[in-house]
């Protein structure tokens, strides 16, 4: 599925946020060049264990349908290297302190000159603007600035990070979106565009609905564990062997909630006859709820529900979710064949277009694996001037 054949992306990010955004860009065809340290590579190869073949599953988890060419930018052929690069490149994203690139002499101004196609994304905690434009911004920093551990946890429990570093795979994603944007305006204006994208910006955009009730109300939201602020019952609940998610999301729902569990004397109560009644009257609704629920075995809770067109699921571990029927039909198992690790199994790409998956072209390379072959394609450099290089320490 190459939807991106023949845009080039000279990938100069490190960690999460951006190399989320490219191995994207590579699943749906697009040449990913990433450009890491001589002999350390993103920082991402080195967090583990586990590893496998030498290579930590934090970095092959986001780095397939890429290319690896070590350059060290801090050398004047490294910055050369990277500027001609640049200059046949379709995207260049980078994700270093702002200010960083302009004083490489790798900045956008510098790059965009000699490519006026370009479109450059630079992603950072902050942005490139405001006040705090210089401080470091790590995922879980950001989480806690920005809003979201203030709604994740108990509500008697401290505030608490989420179990993946949303604040980073969101930013990847907003990211990719606006690169796409720009790709398409590019056809149309036939310039490129400088993206300044920052994850306290995404985080703050995926409050949605949490920021828009403060802002009408003036009251901040509270933690409210595995409920939901505005819908009742839509939350976990304990079962015999283990929990159950279960989302009523409409009255309707509620009803076929009710019919299904035998339910009649809730269903009939005008305590509980609409949402806004269920929510106001929460704290005598849920505990029932909690005891009769108690009282079922998981699975046959979700079969139950789902035959009434009930939304509902087990809580599933991740054995359980890559044994899940429905995930394995959807092909949510991406397999490539890694020089060092073997077969290697990542979580494949979100979707299937025209009936299919984007197709996984080769595994998370090994540090600067494509350096030589790189420099020869695109730079048509000779084999003599590659060696002189590596052994100067400039690739």
């Amino acid at each position: 599925m190459d939807l991106l054949k023949g845009i080039v992306v000279l990938d100069l990010s490190h960690v999460l946020a951006g190399p989320y955004c490219t191995m994207m860009m590579g699943d749906y065809g697009a040449d990913v060049i990433k450009v890491e340290r001589p002999g350390i590579g993103d920082d991402t190869r080195a967090w583990g264990p586990p590893f496998a073949g030498g290579e930590s599953a934090y970095f092959l988890s986001i780095n397939r349908n890429k290319r690896s060419i070590t350059i060290n930018m801090k050398t004047e052929e490294g910055k050369t290297i990277i500027r001609d690069l640049a200059a046949q490149s379709d995207v260049v994203i980078e994700n270093f302190s702002p200010g960083t690139m302009d004083r490489l002499g790798l900045g956008r101004e510098a790059l965009m000159a000699l490519n006026p196609k370009l479109i450059y994304c630079s992603l950072s905690g902050y942005g490139q603007t405001g006040p705090d434009s210089g401080l470091p911004g790590f995922d879980v920093v950001i989480q806690a600035r920005g809003g979201m551990m203030s709604l994740t946890g108990s509500p008697d429990g401290p505030p608490t990070v989420t179990g993946i570093s949303i604040v980073d795979l969101f930013a990847g994603l907003h990211a990719l979106n606006a690169i796409l944007a720009c790709l398409v305006a590019r056809k149309e204006t036939g310039r490129g565009h400088y993206l300044d994208m920052a994850l306290l910006d995404s985080q703050v955009n995926i409050l949605s609905h949490q920021a828009t009730s403060f802002l009408m109300t003036g009251k901040a939201p509270q933690r409210r564990g595995n409920t939901h602020n505005n819908i009742v019952p839509y939350q976990t609940f304990k079962t015999k062997d283990g929990y159950v998610n279960i989302a009523a999301g409409n009255d309707k729902l509620w009803q076929c909630f009710c019919k299904a569990l035998n339910l009649t004397a809730f269903s009939n109560d005008p305590l509980y006859a609409t949402n806004a009644k269920r929510v106001e009257n929460r704290a005598e609704l849920v505990p029932q709820l909690e005891r009769i629920i108690a009282g079922w075995d998981g699975c046959e809770l979700v079969r139950v529900l789902s035959e009434a067109h009930v939304p509902a699921a087990q809580v599933q571990d991740m054995k359980g979710v890559f044994s899940d029927p429905q995930v394995l039909a959807r092909e949510m198992i991406a397999e490539s064949d890694h020089p060092t690790a073997g077969k290697l199994r990542t979580p494949a790409a979100a979707g299937l277009i025209d009936g299919h998956k984007p197709a996984v072209r080769c595994a998370p390379p090994l540090l600067g694996q494509h350096t030589a072959e790189i420099l020869s394609e695109k730079l048509h450099y000779e084999a003599a001037k590659i060696a002189a290089l590596k052994a100067a320490g400039v690739v």
